[in-house]
C-alpha cells in the first residue's frame, strides 16, 4: 500500500554504516482539473417557458452557459404566433414550457412545433405544467423567495424586493386594471422557476438543498427588429455550418464555413462571437444603436489608433468564461484553473478600463467601461493575488494559500515540512525497543489514519498470530510491510493531530470565504463581460472593415429603400481575381421593382445577394463593402434564390419554392421590406412559370407606392417581350453587360440599363464543355420554337433508326421455324412484320 505524507526510518547498523535516511514524498496526486487553457463544459442548453393570452406574450429562458434567466416584457403578438417562433429559431430551446390551460391558437402551435421531426433545429420537449403553478401572486413570490448568488446576504428582505422591483417590473401603472392580472412575463418567470426546481437543471446529481444557480436577470426585447428567415440566411450565406475536418472533432458539432459570419467573426473571447452572432439574429432599424456601433468601428479605424486597437485585442484575448466560473463557485466546483483564469480576467478588465479612460468620452462605450468598471475588480484582484498560492495549488492540485494568510496553518506547514527529519528520530527509538531480528522501520504518516510505525515482515512471520508484537496494536500488511500503532505513534497524534486534513480543511474554509466574497461583486463581472463582448464585436468589424476596405453606411428613415454606389459582394471579392463594382438604387424615382436579365453566368444573382448582403450588414451596424451606401427603413428581407429541396418535407422543388419563399413575401412584405427573387417559375411549365412570376409581380406593382422593393432576376425574357407587366415609373429593367466577339461571348459583369436580347444558352454550354454537336442541335432547335415551325429530327438519327428496326425484322425471319405444325403465318405477318415495316417506312 503505498502511503501519502511524511515517512522517516530507522535501520540497524553494523561498523562503519551510515545514517538512516529519510524521505518526505507529496501526496498522490488526485484526478483534477487540466492547466489554466481547461475551459471545457458541457453544451449550452436553454429552456423557455411561454405564456400567451389577451394577444399578449410573455417569455423567459434560462440559458446553462451563463446561468441567467433573460426575460421578454410582454409584447403583443399576432395569432399566428409569429414573434414566439422568431424566437424559437434564435434560441433553439431544448425544451419549451407552458401552462397546460392554453388557448386554441397556442394549442395547434406546440402541436406542430412538436411535430417537426426532420427539421431544423432539433424540436424541442414540450412541457405542460398545471396552470395554479402560473398564478400571478404565486409566481411573485417564488421570485422574492428565490437564491441568489447576485444579491449580497447583508441585504434585508425589503430591500432584495426593491433590488428584484428594479429589474423586473411586477406591476405596471400604465396598465389597465382589467389586464393587471395578465402580466404575462411575471407568470413566465414563476412557471420558469418553478420547472428548474423540478428538473435541476444542472445541479441533477448535487444534494437537494442545492439549487439551480441563477447568476443574474437579463431584459432582452425584438422591437425595432428587421425580419430575417432562415431561408434567407442559408442563401446569403450569412451563415453556413460544415462537417469539422478533423475526426477528433467530428462528434461536437460542425465548424463554420465561407459565411459572411466567417469573414467578419475575428473576436477575440468567446463571449465576443456569442454576441456577434446574437447581432446577426436580430438586425435592427434602430437608429440610435446602429450609429452608436458605428461611431467605436469608425474611430479604430483611424490610423492613429491602430495600436489603441491591437493593445485592446491582446486584452479581450484574456476574458474567459466568467459565468462558467461563478456557477461552479456557487456549486462550490471550483477548480485551480478556474482562480488563475479568473484572475487574468479580472486584471484585463482594469487594463480596458484605464484603456478606455483616456479615450474620448463622447463615445458611450468607452464612457461606459470608464465608470462601470469600479474599484471591485480591483478589490477581486488583490484579494485573489493576496491569497492563492497559484504555484503550490498546481503542485498540490488543490486550492492553496500563500504565507502569511493564516498564522495557524503557517505553523502546521511548518510542522510539517520539519516532520520528516523528527520521524527519523523516533524510528530510531523505536527501533531500540524492538526485536533484534528486526532490521529496519520507519514511521510513516497517512492522512484520516494518522502516524504508524512499519517493518518489513520476516520469514518467520507466517499466520497472523505471527504478527502480533508485544507492545504494538497491528493494523494492517501490506506491500510486505507490517504497520503498527505504539505508544510513540498515539502520542504524535494527540500531539500534532492530522495535519494534512487539518490543513485542508483551514484552506477550504478560507477559499469559500474568498468564493463568498467574488460572487458578492458577482454583478461587476457580468457587466465586464457584456461591455466587453461588445468591445470586442466592434474591434473585430472595425479590423475587417479597415482590411477589405469597406465604408460606413447612412441611414435615412425618409428614404424608403436603398442606394449602394459600387457595391461590392463580400465574400464573391474574396474568391475572385478581379471583382466588378455595380451600384443599385431602389425607390424614389428609380421606381421599386427591378427586373434584371441577362445570360446564365453573367452575375445576375450574385448582383442580387450583393444587394441583400449589404443592406444586412448596414443592419447589423457593420460598414459596408461599397463606396457609398445608404439604407432607409427596411424591416424585412425576403428570398426566393435557391430552391430548398427536402424528401422529408413530401414536396415538390417548385411547391417548395411557392409555399416556403414566394408565399412568405407575397404575404407578408411591406413597403419597407426588400424583396430578392432568382429565376422563379423555372420548376415548372415554362407559360406556368412564367404566367405565376407575371402574376406575382403585378400583384405588388396593383399596390401602388406602398409596393416593396423588389428586385427579380429571371431568363424568361417573354415577360419583357409580350409585355405582361404594366409599364410606369414603378417597374425599371436591367440588363448584365456582355459583347459578342466572334463565336465567343464576353462578360462585363456590370449592370447597365436596358433588356437582355437573349439568354445566350449555347455559350454558357461551350464553356461547360458540351459537344459541339448538341450545342448546335440545341441552337437549331430553339430556332424552330421561336419562328413557329415544327421541329425535325436528325437525319443521321432517323437514318440509323431505320437500320436497327431492319436488323431485328431480319432476326426475327431467321428465327422463324417453317417446320413447326403450329406455325400461323397469318399471325406473325399481321403481328411482327407489318408494325416493323411501318416503323421502317
Amino acid at each position: 500500500m503505498a502511503s501519502a505524507g511524511a515517512t522517516a526510518g530507522g535501520m540497524r547498523q553494523g561498523p562503519g554504516a551510515g545514517a538512516a535516511a529519510a524521505s518526505f514524498p507529496s501526496p498522490a496526486p488526485a484526478p483534477g482539473p487540466a492547466g489554466p487553457e481547461d475551459d471545457a463544459e458541457e453544451p449550452a442548453e436553454t429552456h423557455l417557458c411561454v405564456l400567451w393570452g389577451a394577444g399578449c406574450l410573455g417569455m423567459a429562458y434560462y440559458d446553462t452557459s451563463d446561468a441567467a434567466i433573460h426575460f421578454m416584457p410582454d409584447a403583443p403578438d399576432l395569432e399566428s404566433l409569429q414573434l414566439l417562433q422568431r424566437v424559437l429559431d434564435e434560441i433553439n430551446p431544448r425544451s419549451v414550457v407552458t401552462s397546460a390551460k392554453q388557448d386554441e391558437n397556442m394549442t395547434r402551435f406546440l402541436g406542430k412545433l412538436a411535430s417537426q421531426e426532420h427539421g431544423e433545429p432539433k424540436r424541442p420537449e414540450i412541457i405542460f405544467l398545471p396552470s395554479v403553478d402560473f398564478g400571478l401572486e404565486i409566481s411573485k413570490q417564488r421570485l422574492l423567495s428565490g437564491s441568489y448568488s447576485f444579491i449580497p446576504d447583508s441585504m434585508t428582505t425589503t430591500e432584495k424586493i426593491l433590488f428584484l422591483s428594479s429589474i423586473i417590473p411586477f406591476d405596471c401603472l400604465l396598465m389597465p386594471p382589467a389586464l393587471l392580472l395578465i402580466l404575462s412575463q411575471v407568470r413566465a418567470l414563476g412557471g420558469l422557476l418553478k420547472f428548474l426546481g423540478r428538473r435541476r437543471i444542472g445541479v441533477e446529481l448535487e444534494d437537494y438543498n442545492v439549487s439551480v444557480p441563477i447568476l443574474g436577470f437579463k431584459k432582452f426585447v425584438l422591437t425595432h427588429l428587421v425580419s430575417i428567415d432562415q431561408d434567407t440566411y442559408s442563401v446569403l450565406q450569412i451563415f453556413k455550418s460544415e462537417a469539422h475536418p478533423s475526426v477528433y472533432k467530428v462528434a461536437s458539432g460542425l465548424k463554420e464555413g465561407l459565411s459572411l459570419f466567417g469573414i467578419l467573426n475575428r473576436c477575440r473571447c468567446k463571449w465576443g462571437e456569442k454576441l456577434l452572432r446574437l447581432w446577426f439574429t436580430r438586425p435592427t432599424h434602430d437608429l440610435g444603436e446602429l450609429n452608436s456601433r458605428l461611431d467605436v468601428i469608425q474611430f479604430f479605424l483611424l490610423p492613429q489608433n491602430l495600436d489603441m486597437a491591437q493593445m485592446l485585442h491582446r486584452l479581450l484575448g484574456h476574458i474567459k468564461n466568467v459565468p462558467l466560473i461563478l456557477k461552479r463557485m456557487k456549486l462550490s466546483h471550483t477548480k485551480v484553473s478556474d482562480w488563475q483564469v479568473l484572475y487574468k480576467t479580472v486584471y484585463s478588465a482594469l487594463g480596458l478600463r484605464d484603456a478606455c479612460r483616456s479615450l474620448p468620452q463622447a463615445i458611450q462605450l468607452f464612457r461606459d467601461i470608464a465608470q462601470e468598471f469600479s474599484d471591485d475588480l480591483h478589490h477581486i484582484a488583490s484579494l485573489i493575488g493576496k491569497v492563492v498560492d497559484f504555484e503550490g495549488s498546481l503542485a498540490a492540485n488543490r486550492f492553496t494559500v500563500l504565507p502569511n494568510i493564516d498564522p495557524e496553518i503557517d505553523e502546521k506547514k511548518r510542522r510539517l515540512v520539519g516532520l520528516p527529519g523528527f520521524l527519523t528520530e523516533v524510528a530510531r527509538k523505536e527501533l531500540e525497543n524492538l526485536d533484534c531480528r528486526i532490521p529496519s522501520c520507519s514511521v510513516i504518516y497517512i492522512p484520516l489514519i494518522g502516524f504508524l510505525l512499519s517493518i518489513p515482515r520476516l520469514p518467520s512471520m507466517v499466520e497472523a498470530s505471527d504478527f502480533e508484537i508485544e507492545g504494538l496494536d497491528f493494523m494492517f500488511l501490506s506491500e510486505e510491510k507490517l504497520h503498527y500503532r505504539s505508544a510513540r505513534t498515539k502520542e504524535l497524534d494527540a500531539l500534532l493531530g492530522d495535519l494534512h486534513c487539518d490543513i485542508r480543511d483551514q484552506e477550504t474554509l478560507l477559499m469559500h470565504q474568498l468564493q463568498c466574497q467574488v460572487l458578492a461583486r458577482a454583478a461587476v463581472l457580468t457587466r465586464v463581460l457584456d461591455l466587453a463582448s461588445r468591445l470586442d464585436v466592434l474591434l473585430a468589424l472595425s479590423s475587417a472593415a479597415r482590411d477589405y476596405g469597406y465604408s460606413r453606411p447612412r441611414y435615412s428613415p425618409r428614404l424608403l429603400g436603398v442606394r449602394i454606389q459600387n457595391g461590392r459582394h463580400p465574400l464573391m471579392e474574396l474568391c475572385a481575381r478581379t471583382f466588378v463594382p455595380n451600384s443599385a438604387e431602389c425607390g424614389g424615382d428609380k421606381g421599386r421593382v427591378k427586373v434584371i436579365t441577362g445570360p446564365n453566368s453573367s452575375g445576375k444573382s450574385i448582383y442580387l445577394k450583393q444587394v441583400g448582403l449589404i443592406t444586412f450588414m448596414a443592419l447589423v451596424g457593420s460598414f459596408v463593402p461599397a463606396e457609398e451606401a445608404e439604407i432607409g427603413a427596411v424591416d424585412a428581407i425576403f428570398t426566393r434564390i435557391h430552391s430548398c429541396e427536402s424528401i422529408s418535407l413530401g414536396l415538390s422543388t417548385f411547391m417548395i419554392d411557392l409555399n416556403q419563399q414566394v408565399a412568405k413575401a407575397v404575404n407578408n412584405a411591406t413597403e419597407r421590406s426588400l424583396v430578392l427573387i432568382d429565376e422563379f417559375g423555372k420548376g415548372t411549365n415554362t407559360v406556368d412559370g412564367l404566367a405565376l412570376l407575371a402574376a406575382v409581380l403585378r400583384h405588388w406593382l396593383a399596390l401602388g407606392p406602398t409596393c416593396p422593393h423588389i428586385f427579380v432576376a429571371t431568363n424568361f425574357l417573354s415577360l419583357v417581350q409580350l409585355p405582361l407587366l404594366p409599364q410606369g415609373p414603378l417597374v425599371q429593367y436591367l440588363s448584365m453587360e456582355t459583347c459578342e466577339d466572334g463565336n465567343d461571348l464576353v462578360f462585363f459583369y456590370r449592370v447597365c440599363e436596358g433588356v437582355a436580347k437573349a439568354s445566350h444558352a449555347s455559350h454558357t454550354a461551350a464553356q461547360a464543355r458540351l459537344p459541339d454537336k448538341l450545342i448546335a442541335r440545341g441552337k437549331e432547335v430553339s430556332d424552330w420554337i421561336r419562328s413557329g415551325k415544327p421541329i425535325k429530327p436528325l437525319r443521321e438519327l432517323l437514318k440509323e433508326k431505320q437500320m436497327e428496326n431492319c436488323q431485328a425484322l431480319v432476326d426475327k425471319f431467321l428465327k422463324l421455324d417453317l417446320e413447326d405444325p403450329n406455325l400461323d403465318l397469318d399471325t406473325f405477318m399481321s403481328q411482327e412484320v407489318l408494325p416493323a415495316a411501318a416503323t421502317i417506312l
